[in-house]
């Protein structure tokens, strides 16, 4: 099975908490933990990821705490997972050709790189500001629904 991991589906998860703050400040490591209910710690390793492939800014000042680098509409999921995950191909040799004497010839090698290059491209359509209003929608709904259970 191919999987996103752990580090990736939490970096959206943090990354989506930074893009629904945007314009409202920093905010806290501790306060994102909370709200998604993850470790502190395991975020840090994950902040200093984004910090280092340019997603995410640390602020000093005051309290402290994280903002997103660009705005929401310039971060789209493959940024983060490329971020988190490095490389998103589903084969070693899509990445490195010379890995592997048969490249030049193998077929499929050419669906694998074809099957990357859409999943790519999908990836760079989604935006952090597609995910807040995604998120902002969902809660509506769920909000409702709560509000008809308690009649």
């Amino acid at each position: 099975m191919i999987r996103i991991s752990t580090k990736g589906r939490y970096g959206t998860r943090l990354m989506l908490q930074l893009a629904m703050n945007y314009k409202k400040g920093p905010i806290l490591l501790k306060t994102i933990a909370k709200n998604e209910d993850i470790s502190e710690g395991y975020l840090q390793h994950i902040i200093d990821a984004l910090k280092g492939n340019g997603l995410v800014l640390s602020n000093r000042v005051g309290h402290g705490g994280y903002t997103l680098a660009r705005r929401p509409e310039e971060i789209n999921l493959r940024d983060i997972l490329k971020a988190l995950e490095g490389s998103i191909n589903l084969s070693e040799c899509v990445d490195n050709p010379d890995i592997c004497t048969r490249s030049p010839e193998c077929t499929t090698r050419d669906v694998w790189s074809e099957v990357c290059k859409k999943f790519s491209q999908s990836l760079s359509e989604i935006t952090l500001k597609d995910m807040v209003k995604r998120n902002s929608t969902k809660k509506t709904i769920y909000s409702f629904y709560n509000l008809i259970l308690s009649f």
